[in-house]
């Protein structure tokens, strides 16, 4: 199973990222090994959090997460559940919104 995840950091910055093992990648994350641009970004919170069909479907939703211009990116977290709206040609893949899950929780849990 492939997540696509959403970092607010420190500075207030968003970063995007896949993985298949969440704890794992969270985990290098706010250690500092996770990705450069987290490195000098800590990551304060998961900002959203998508449960996707695959690896392909969880690579375009990042991909097309990256693009936004950041108020749609802010607008889509609000409500998650509109990925499909915001990127019509995801329509062909399954993507699920996975709430109440915290930064903290993925690292204790």
């Amino acid at each position: 199973m492939y997540y696509v995840y959403v970092l607010e950091c420190r500075d207030g910055s968003l970063y995007a990222g896949m993985t298949n093992d969440l704890r794992r990648r969270m985990t290098l994350h706010t250690a500092g090994r996770g990705a450069k641009y987290t490195r000098s970004h800590p990551p304060r919170v998961l900002a959203g959090l998508w449960r996707c069909g695959g690896r392909t479907a969880a690579a375009r939703l990042e991909y097309a997460f990256k693009t936004l211009p950041r108020e749609k990116k802010r607008a889509l977290l609000a409500a998650p559940e509109r990925v499909t709206e915001v990127f019509p040609a995801l329509a062909g893949y399954v993507y699920e919104p996975v709430r109440d899950v915290t930064l903290e929780g993925i690292l204790n849990g």
